[in-house]
């Protein structure tokens, strides 16, 4: 790949246990995938960007967070500086992420509750889930799903939501809309993370008190040594886990592992929040060493995963990938909104893929979309005739696997935010409306926020990435003219391309020049 730099790894030998059988991957030639994304973890909080090799690679400050698992997996993957989340929340990144379509497309523009029946993953859409069951794939899913529209549909209270509060946020995702996964431990937003549930296969609710992280990886091992028949063990397994932190709440030891906390608890607060544009005097900032303290909660229940990889002879065949599905602007920017916004701290997320033998282990500049991930993983499994016509991702198995060089690297990628649209007499909203849409190139970073009632353009972010990394002074689209214009018309290139709303309504035309 273009911009690689090739770090040095270490050899590992596979240990196998006595009476463990004999690894899979000399049996199954098709890879395993693992794709572990915990929630709101941003691209900054990964203590290996502190180190060499590293650091010379971005132009930010890591946070001074303790992830010694991730920095030991970094040496042995493929490290993404500049992965993106175009549409930085939860259930828009995860419609995009399963089926490789823009929120417009995946049924999936707002954050799925309630009050928003038209927010909901497609059930006609074939996700990437259904695309490997359908190839042979054993599918497993843990964790978070936040994909579906609740109803009344709660197995032991038929008729009832599965939560008292309203509007309804938590879901039970029935067999029919699980798209592939044959194998089923999940809930669909609940945030009490040392009080977690999830319904299993079968739909029976299983109330846990252990902190969330760990408890799914604990789960996860015992899918991988198949200890209770959870697999089918001929095949090649997919398994999704999505774990809750660092979400927020980051407020107190019910949040978080005490063990975790104590090494930020002492640490000043300008100590933690290294980054200049961070602004410690914002209440939430007294939340940073809880959120320190998740992401190192996370590293852990990680290399619980990768151990049990390793000790089963599974990792040599297995694709693993640790992402997120936005990030965290803790204090920056003096904002309390930790994501839906083009700053880097929301948008920027982890990308690091392993893939022994095959993807060589570096760091790439890489600007990777959330709907290229579908493609990309197909095609990492031999599965590029199987991507659907749907997709309007990239496959970029090829630029990681080093064998296609004609692949070009995109130069830019899109921004998305939307919010509520109108409501009916019922206080049920019925469309969204699309208030920003930007373009992130390697250089900049371009926002246009539109208002309601005319779509006139109301608001700009442009930022000179490269000399302002954090992002601290708002260009004037006059006085940088050239930059602006040339942004503009990338951007509305992109969106003509993917059919957004904003080009099916000729939004800002006289600047996006469709």
């Amino acid at each position: 790949m273009k911009s690689r730099i090739n770090l040095l790894m270490a050899g590992l030998g596979v240990l196998t246990l006595p009476g463990c059988k004999a690894p899979q991957a000399k049996e199954i030639t098709s890879p395993n995938i693992i794709y572990i994304f915990p929630d709101q973890l941003r691209n900054h909080a990964m203590g290996f960007w502190n180190e060499e090799g590293y650091r010379q690679q971005v132009r930010f400050q890591g946070d001074p967070v303790h992830t010694p698992h991730l920095n030991a997996f970094a040496r042995e993957s493929m490290v993404l500086t500049s992965a993106m989340s175009n549409c930085p929340l939860s259930s828009p990144h995860r419609g995009i992420l399963l089926t490789g379509m823009y929120p417009h497309r995946s049924g999936v523009p707002l954050n799925c509750n309630s009050t928003r029946p038209f927010s909901s993953l497609r059930e006609d859409a074939v996700c990437i889930s259904d695309v490997l069951s359908r190839a042979g794939y054993d599918c497993g899913y843990f964790g978070k799903l936040h994909l579906d529209f609740p109803t009344p549909n709660d197995p032991e209270n038929p008729g009832q939501y599965v939560e008292s509060r309203r509007p309804a946020w938590d879901a039970y995702t029935p067999e029919s809309r699980r798209h592939g996964f044959n194998y089923w431990y999940s809930y669909g937003t609940f945030d009490e993370h040392k009080k977690p549930h999830y319904w299993d296969t079968n739909g029976q609710r299983h109330e846990i008190r252990e902190w969330s992280p760990l408890h799914e990886a604990q789960e996860v091992v015992s899918y991988l040594k198949n200890e209770r028949g959870q697999r089918d063990s001929s095949k090649p397994f997919f398994v999704m886990v999505s774990m809750n932190p660092p979400h927020s709440p980051y407020q107190s030891l019910d949040d978080c592992m005490e063990e975790d906390y104590s090494l930020y608890k002492d640490i000043p607060l300008s100590d933690l929040l290294v980054r200049p544009n961070a602004n410690a005097a914002m209440d939430k900032a007294k939340s940073t060493p809880y959120y320190y303290a998740s992401v190192t909660g996370v590293d852990r229940a990680f290399g619980m995963i990768l151990a049990s990889l390793k000790e089963l002879g599974l990792d040599k065949n297995t694709i693993v990938v640790f992402t997120s599905d936005h990030g965290e602007t803790m204090c920056s920017q003096s904002i309390d909104d930790a994501k839906n916004s083009p700053y880097a701290e929301a948008m920027n997320v982890p990308f690091l893929i392993r893939y022994p033998e095959h993807i060589s282990p570096g760091v790439d500049h890489l600007l990777l979309s959330t709907p290229d991930i579908m493609p990309t993983l197909l095609g990492l499994s031999g599965l590029e005739e199987k991507i659907p016509i749907e997709v309007q991702g990239e496959n970029f198995a090829p630029l990681f696997l080093g064998k296609d060089t004609s692949v070009k690297y995109p130069t830019g990628v899109l921004y998305f935010q939307n919010l509520d649209g109108e409501k009916d007499a019922d206080g049920l909203v019925q469309n969204y409306f699309p208030s920003s849409r930007g373009i992130k190139t390697a250089r900049y970073t371009l926002a246009l926020y539109i208002d309601r009632e005319r779509h006139q353009l109301i608001k700009t972010l442009m930022f000179d990435d490269e000399n302002d990394p954090y992002q601290l002074n708002n260009l004037s689209p006059k006085e940088h003219a050239e930059v602006f214009t040339s942004l503009c018309k990338e951007m509305g290139a992109k969106l003509k391309e993917v059919g957004d709303p904003w080009y099916e309504s000729r939004i800002l035309d006289h600047l996006l020049e469709y």
